[in-house]
């Protein structure tokens, strides 16, 4: 047996485990016009943190994989057909959340990096989820909305309860990475 085996079924545990905690993180919600709010972009943000980009990645792929193929993790249900939802699109943006803010985090325990790689993955999943939501909204739902429209109502109105989040991640990951990596300055 390599010694590599050991650190990859820790690995593919502790993704598995963000997987749940971000299916759990998307049932603490205040709903808030065409979406709720939730802690699932804080969630997906420190699974890259706290795993690397690309386990944290694979954990987000695996909430996403479970909630397609059924199982009723994501904030309305899950199935094939939450793909016509508007807010999967954000979802669809988790893996590129925690990629982007595992590469940004680094090894570092600094609160102000942590929160920039933080708040970049976050930005992430809005830029594939905004668009994603008006063209749900257009195309699909027929609502006619501008794209300022999109941008208020997906976007922007969301951007304040993300800071607070993107606060709780950078004060939350130094203590959890030198739990998680005793091994680590």
């Amino acid at each position: 047996m390599s010694t590599s085996s050991p650190v990859r079924s820790r690995s593919l545990v502790l993704a598995a485990g963000f997987a749940a905690l971000t299916a759990v993180c998307g049932f603490i919600k205040i709903p808030l016009g065409v979406m709720s709010i939730t802690l699932q972009t804080m969630m997906a943000a420190l699974s890259g943190i706290l795993l690397g980009p690309k386990w944290g990645a694979a954990s987000q792929g695996v909430y996403l994989a479970l909630g397609l193929l059924g199982l009723p993790i994501f904030t309305m249900g899950g199935g094939p057909g939450y793909v016509l939802q508007p807010s999967f699109g954000f979802l669809l943006g988790f893996p590129l959340t925690a990629a982007v803010s595992g590469l940004l985090a680094g090894d570092s325990l600094s609160p102000l990096r942590l929160a920039g790689a933080a708040g970049a993955g976050i930005l992430a999943s809005y830029v594939v989820g905004t668009p994603y939501m008006g063209l749900i909204l257009n195309l699909y739902l027929g609502k006619g909305l501008d794209v300022w429209t999109v941008v208020r109502t997906g976007c922007l109105v969301y951007l304040p309860g993300e800071a607070v989040k993107v606060l709780c991640a950078a004060v939350a990951a130094p203590p959890l990475k030198r739990a998680l990596h005793p091994a680590r300055p």
